[in-house]
């Protein structure tokens, strides 16, 4: 197990209700957000989107500290799209993940390396490593 040396941010939520008809909130107020199960009907999020975006969203951050370390220039358009699965796994349920990553104009070769160093940086990659199957792929154009 993994421990930090330092807490930096502790993020605080506070949730009622369930996946399908639930409501989480921040404490400083910032996020508030509804759940609806997916595939039907409501207005709200579910859990996978979130953990999707979160993912993606760090992952892009971890990208560009560890493209500063190798001293290579990410392309303006660099996206990320994040895919995360649920079903089930016997009796239980898990998920499984794909991080499709578009660095435009930038050396393959180069590209893999830095997505290989990020997922060894991010701290949901380091997170979900040997839990869940993820696959980090180079989206071409």
């Amino acid at each position: 197990m993994q421990r930090l040396d330092k807490v930096i941010y502790t993020a605080r939520t506070h949730t009622s209700g369930d996946r399908g008809h639930g409501v989480s909130r921040s404490d400083d107020g910032r996020l508030e957000v509804r759940f609806s199960r997916p595939g039907a009907p409501g207005d709200g999020t579910n859990p996978e989107q979130l953990f999707a975006a979160g993912w993606s969203a760090c992952f892009l951050n971890a990208m560009k500290v560890v493209a500063g370390r190798m001293k290579v220039t990410l392309p303006p358009e660099v996206l990320v799209d994040a895919e995360v699965d649920v079903g089930p796994v016997g009796e239980a349920y898990g998920i499984a993940a794909r991080l499709n990553v578009s660095l435009p104009g930038l050396d393959p070769d180069v590209a893999h390396r830095l997505l290989e160093a990020t997922h060894q940086v991010c701290p949901y990659s380091r997170a979900t490593a040997g839990n869940i199957e993820v696959t980090v792929n180079l989206a071409t154009a």
